[in-house]
């Protein structure tokens, strides 16, 4: 497929999905700082948006979208933006493997997903980026080998290249394919993000959870280790999952600021979701196997 596939005259909007760690053990701590965790990696229906411009070979930069919430960008300067890296990433492993340089791009984010949140907004448009730039740009790499590049951008990337929900372990990387069953999720937002460094080096953490089996985990569901670390540091936090809690098992979702509970109905989370305060933002979603990103891939691929 060559560049001339990505179309110049209308803009096509690329869904980015964010995803929720239904349970999130941290097993160990490696020789080089970065921790060893089992989680559950669960695809939802709330979606950041891109779209791709070409542009002449060498240019790769970021567009901030008229559509785009108000500032949504703002906190990240374009050129440390993942999408600009993600994309300068794949343009050096076009020039080593061949010497060619691609072409250009400008990428433009429609921002729904909060960053800090712990929903991997930021890896899942990065995922994006490379995923449809290795078609636009005739890169022929492989799932593998993109993931490769994207685990250098983050070590969520990888469940996003690879669409669907699964578990994870190492840093994430290691994934393996679920079938979840199909439920709802009333994902609330305390108004604060989370900077998951700091969480990952709170001298409180554990550190030693045994890693479970599959049918364990799943039977179990699993905790999130890095929510008392959260809790105690950010009490906009502690307060909004007290809260959820007084009406469904509540739970924080990776390393942010967000948490989730799951329902067996849009309706029974709309319910919940209707005495939200006003102070904090809410979103019912469901949870899906598949995420739409690689439907519309294959999609474009075929036709």
């Amino acid at each position: 497929m060559s560049s001339s596939a990505l179309p110049r005259s209308a803009l096509v909007w690329w869904p980015a999905p964010a995803k929720l760690n239904l349970c999130l053990h941290v097993t160990g701590r490696r020789a080089d700082g970065y921790h060893e965790l089992q989680t559950v990696f669960q695809i939802i229906e709330l979606l950041d948006e891109l779209a791709f411009e070409l542009a002449p070979p060498g240019i790769i930069e970021r567009c901030d979208d008229a559509h785009a919430k108000p500032g949504a960008l703002t906190q990240i300067p374009a050129v440390d933006d993942l999408c600009v890296r993600a994309a300068r990433a794949l343009e050096a492993a076009v020039l080593a493997r061949s010497g060619r340089q691609p072409a250009g791009v400008r990428v433009r984010i429609r921002k729904r997903i909060p960053m800090g949140g712990g929903l991997g907004g930021g890896s899942s448009d990065a995922a994006a980026t490379l995923l449809v730039l290795n078609k636009a740009w005739a890169c022929g790499f492989t799932v593998d080998e993109l993931a490769a590049i994207g685990l250098t951008l983050g070590a969520d990337v990888p469940v996003f290249l690879r669409g669907a929900s699964a578990l994870g372990e190492g840093v994430g990387e290691r994934l393996i394919p679920l079938e979840l069953p199909e439920k709802w999720f009333l994902v609330i937002h305390p108004g604060v993000s989370v900077p998951t460094a700091a969480v990952f080096q709170a001298p409180e953490l554990t550190r030693n959870s045994p890693i479970l089996t599959i049918p364990a985990l799943l039977s179990s569901g699993g905790r999130n280790d890095c929510e008392p670390v959260v809790r105690q540091r950010y009490p906009e936090v502690a307060e909004a999952i007290d809260w959820l809690a007084r009406f469904a098992p509540a739970r924080l979702t990776g390393t942010g600021s967000c948490l989730f509970a799951s329902f067996n109905s849009a309706a029974a989370a709309e319910r919940v979701a209707a005495r939200v305060p006003d102070r904090w933002r809410a979103w019912v979603v469901r949870g899906v196997s598949r995420s739409p990103l690689i439907a519309r891939l294959q999609d474009w691929a075929s036709s």
